[in-house]
C-alpha cells in the first residue's frame, strides 16, 4: 500500500475538528493525490465520525480506522458500521515480534526477557515501570470507569489487581461477589466484562460440550501481557508457573483459536478448537520433575481421551522430548520453540 491518506486525531491542532470540517479535509487529501484509500489514527476524538466513513464507504473508498480506546470496540463498530466493517485485533507483540522488534535470535535467553517484559512497545524501549502502571490505570479509569459512569473507581481497581494477582486460577462471580461484599452478583458480571473489552484482562471457560454448562462453571483469568502482571500484580511472590500459562494462553488467542480449560478427575491447562473443529491439548509446566510429572502426563492424557485425539503437547521453559504412552504420543516442548509455530 504505496499511497494512501493519512490522518491522525491525536494531533493538538486538530483538537476542536467537527464532523463538518471533513469535507475540508478530503479537499485537502484530493489536492495531494487521487487515492481511493484513507488511514484515520484515532478517529473516535471527532464526535459523529461514522456518518462520515458510511459516506466514503458509499463511494467506495477503502477505509482504514485504528484506535486505543475503548470506543472503538468491536460491539459498537458493529452498530455504528453494520455490516460494513472487519475487525483486526492488535495484541502487545508475540515472542517472534519482539525478537524482530529488538532485533534478537530465538533462544532460552531471549525468552526469559520477553518473560518478565512483555510486549508493549512504548515499555520494551524505555523500560520505565511506570509507563506498565499508568497503563493500567489509564484503563481503569478512562476505558471502563469514566466510560460506563461506574461510581465506585475503588472497587474498580481493587478487583482488576485482584484478579491480575491470580492469573491462570479458577475464579466465579459468587465467590468475587462475597469477597468483596456485594449485594449483587450483576456487578461482577459487568465489570468482567468491561475488563475483556477494554482488553486488559480475557477469561478461559471450562470445557464442556454443554453451553449451559460452560456459562455456569467456573472461569479462569489470564492479563494480555506478561510485563502488565510483573509490573502491576500485589502478589509478594512471582510464580512463574502461572506467568508461563498466561503467555501460552495469549498466544492460543493471537492465533484466534476457540481455548477452554479441561477439569475432570484431573485438569489440563488448555484445550483449544480451530475453525475446522479440530481439537488440540496443552498443558503447560515451568519444568517437568519427578515429583509433577505424573500429574502434568495424566492430565494431558485425561483430557486426549475425553477429545479422543492422538497428539498433545506439553509446553515447558526449556525441556524438550518426546512421550509414547497408552497409543498416544506427547510432544514436550521449550516455550520459546513453541511461540515461534504459526499454528499452535
Amino acid at each position: 500500500m504505496k499511497n494512501f491518506h493519512y490522518f491522525n486525531f491525536e494531533d493538538l491542532r486538530v483538537y476542536e475538528f467537527r464532523i463538518e470540517d471533513f469535507q475540508r479535509l478530503e479537499e485537502v487529501f484530493f489536492s495531494l493525490s487521487k487515492s481511493n484509500i484513507f488511514l484515520f489514527d484515532e478517529i473516535q476524538n471527532v464526535e459523529g465520525w461514522e456518518i462520515y466513513i458510511r459516506t466514503l464507504l458509499d463511494k467506495n473508498k477503502k477505509v482504514i480506522i485504528t484506535g486505543s480506546n475503548a470506543t472503538l470496540l468491536s460491539k459498537e463498530l458493529g452498530t455504528k458500521l453494520t455490516g460494513r466493517h472487519l475487525k483486526y485485533e492488535l495484541f502487545p507483540f508475540s515472542y517472534s515480534e519482539y525478537l524482530h522488534n529488538k532485533n534478537k535470535k530465538p533462544s532460552i535467553v531471549s525468552f526469559l526477557d520477553f518473560f518478565t517484559l512483555g510486549g508493549f512497545p512504548e515499555y520494551l524501549r524505555l523500560k520505565e515501570k511506570m509507563i506498565l502502571q499508568e497503563l493500567f490505570n489509564d484503563i481503569i479509569a478512562r476505558d471502563i470507569t469514566v466510560r460506563y459512569n461506574l461510581r465506585n473507581s475503588k472497587l474498580v481497581k481493587e478487583i482488576a489487581l485482584y484478579l491480575i494477582s491470580n492469573i491462570g486460577k479458577e475464579f466465579s462471580y459468587q465467590n468475587l461477589r462475597k469477597i468483596y461484599a456485594l449485594g449483587s452478583v450483576n456487578t461482577i458480571i459487568s465489570l468482567i466484562g468491561y475488563y475483556e473489552d477494554s482488553y486488559l484482562l480475557f477469561t478461559v471457560p471450562k470445557f464442556d460440550y454443554s453451553y449451559r454448562k460452560q456459562l455456569k462453571n467456573p472461569k479462569k483469568i489470564y492479563a494480555i501481557d506478561a510485563g502488565l502482571i510483573n509490573v502491576n500484580s500485589v502478589s509478594f511472590t512471582r510464580d512463574s508457573g502461572r506467568i508461563l500459562e498466561n503467555i501460552v494462553g495469549l498466544h492460543l488467542k493471537r492465533l484466534g483459536k476457540e481455548i477452554y480449560y479441561f477439569k475432570k478427575q484431573k485438569e489440563c491447562d488448555f484445550i483449544t478448537k480451530d475453525v475446522n473443529k479440530k481439537f488440540s491439548a496443552f498443558q503447560v509446566c515451568y519444568e517437568l520433575t519427578d515429583e509433577n510429572k505424573d500429574r502434568e502426563i495424566n492430565g494431558i492424557i485425561e483430557a486426549m481421551d475425553f477429545l479422543k485425539i492422538k497428539n498433545g503437547t506439553i509446553i515447558t521453559l526449556k525441556q524438550n522430548d518426546q512421550i509414547n504412552i497408552k497409543e498416544k504420543n506427547i510432544l514436550i516442548l521449550p516455550v520459546w520453540k513453541w511461540c515461534l509455530q504459526k499454528n499452535g
